[in-house]
């Protein structure tokens, strides 16, 4: 499935390469098991989420240090995996080590704002050039304030969405998520799935599904819906199929359609936001929406959302028209870690090195998948990067779906098997460097991409 020719001897043995690896991860992590089984009796699955139950199985881990982490049974592990995007200063960064330990002594929590928050918002704006900002606890917080901030705005009910795009769970949101082929309709007017059990038709029908990097279906959506679209949410680039950036002119065209049909424009940078630069996405391709949605790297490892706006847009949240609350939002100690991320650790000095480290990965990736006759695509943007198993750019979910989903679970295996974490989701996620990762950590994984191709070859 969308490889070329050179690659596909090696496809016949794919699944027994995959058992065999299977087999070698088991008997690395007998501590995991015994976890497994004990958790199974009191956590719903085993495990605190249903992203972290990954097959063979969930892996339990004890700490993490710099740019490694450890598990149960005491195995080392570079850390690319990240949280999900969350752990881009690293693990235990002496400057959130120290502002978390100096505010747990003075206090955690108040229902009250600290000046903290201030500094916090402060910097945001700066570096995404958006006036106003609340915070909250999570990406999904984010989101849905997003999208209750467009349909407040406009008095409108319809949103559009990308289909591919996650943007939290809850149910405006969770609707053509990873649609699989037979049930995503037409490539060129996308049926709306739901994207979880529990959703209700009602909500699904009030989300238009269009496809990634195409302002034409957008324009048709606007104009099939007069006085009818609130806005549009989007991650500028996609992030839960791989790596998808915009084709140049998307985000700009998009943001000045919905915006001539009264619409507005909410850019989901929970996993772009300061991974890919000082500023995000919306710094790195210049285009500045109504609404900006953070969180995952924002707190260096402790919960935190935070959403920013325009002056018109925010001032809803300032006069009363939307309420904007949460009993944790903006507690002290998310803000103490957020300010040490943003102005001790995320510096100009930092993002140098991981631009550094990215290079070296995408060129020496890209000569070893050469090497081995191999005509994937390596995709790097900033502190993130993914393999394309795919002979050709993608460019939408329905590119993305002509991926073997066994090339995204071999390479996991291998990379875990030769000591480096990644997220288990295979060919969805993306490795994260961090502030704290050498040279030699993107080195390891070089090799093990180098082991993982001779056995896709064969």
């Amino acid at each position: 499935m969308g490889l070329a020719a050179a690659a596909a001897p090696g496809m016949l043995a794919l699944d027994e390469q995959i058992a065999q690896q299977e087999a070698v991860f088991l008997d690395r992590q007998p501590r995991s098991a015994a976890m497994v089984a004990r958790a199974r009796r009191s956590l719903a699955g085993g495990a605190t989420s249903s992203w972290q139950i990954a097959q063979p199985q969930a892996v339990w881990l004890t700490h993490g240090r710099g740019s490694k982490i450890y598990d149960v049974d005491d195995t080392e592990y570079v850390d690319m995996h990240g949280g999900y995007g969350v752990s881009l200063v690293g693990h235990a960064h002496p400057a959130v080590v120290r502002a978390v330990q100096e505010r747990v002594e003075r206090g955690t929590h108040f229902a009250q704002p600290t000046e903290d928050a201030v500094v916090v918002a402060e910097e945001l704006a700066r570096r995404f050039g958006l006036p106003l900002w609340r915070f909250g606890n999570s990406g999904t917080e984010a989101t849905m304030d997003a999208v209750h901030l467009m349909r407040a705005a406009t008095g409108r009910d319809l949103v559009i969405k990308v289909e591919g795009c996650y943007h939290g769970h809850h149910d405006s949101v969770e609707v053509s998520v990873l649609p699989e082929a037979d049930e995503a309709g037409p490539a060129d007017r996308p049926t709306a799935v739901p994207g979880n059990t529990g959703i209700p038709r009602a909500i699904v029908d009030l989300v238009a599904v269009v496809g990634f990097n195409d302002a034409d279906m957008v324009r048709r959506v606007l104009e099939e819906n007069p006085g009818r679209v609130a806005g549009m949410i989007v991650e500028p680039v996609m992030m839960n199929a791989g790596i998808i950036p915009p084709e140049p002119g998307y985000l700009e065209a998009v943001r000045d359609l919905l915006h001539a049909h009264g619409a507005l424009l909410a850019f989901d940078e929970v996993k772009t936001g300061l991974t890919v630069g000082p500023g995000g996405a919306s710094e790195r391709y210049g285009v500045t929406p109504d609404i900006i949605c953070l969180a995952k790297a924002l707190g260096g490892g402790i919960p935190v959302g935070a959403i920013g706006g325009t002056a018109e847009v925010m001032g809803l949240v300032a006069d009363g028209t939307y309420e904007q609350v949460g009993t944790f939002n903006g507690n002290p100690l998310s803000m103490a870690a957020a300010r040490a991320t943003l102005l001790e650790a995320l510096t100009p000095e930092a993002y140098q090195r991981i631009e550094a480290l990215r290079g070296r990965l995408h060129e020496n990736v890209s000569t070893v998948l050469a090497d081995h006759g191999l005509p994937w695509h390596v995709v790097t943007i900033g502190a993130k990067g993914c393999i394309s198993f795919l002979d050709r750019p993608v460019r939408n979910l329905r590119d993305f779906h002509d991926i073997d989903d066994r090339l995204g679970h071999l390479h996991w295996l291998v990379q875990h098997n030769g000591g480096v974490f990644l997220p288990p989701w295979g060919k969805v996620e993306q490795w994260l460097l961090s502030v704290q990762h050498e040279e030699e950590d993107a080195d390891r994984f070089v090799a093990n991409v180098a082991t993982f191709a001779a056995l896709v070859k064969g």
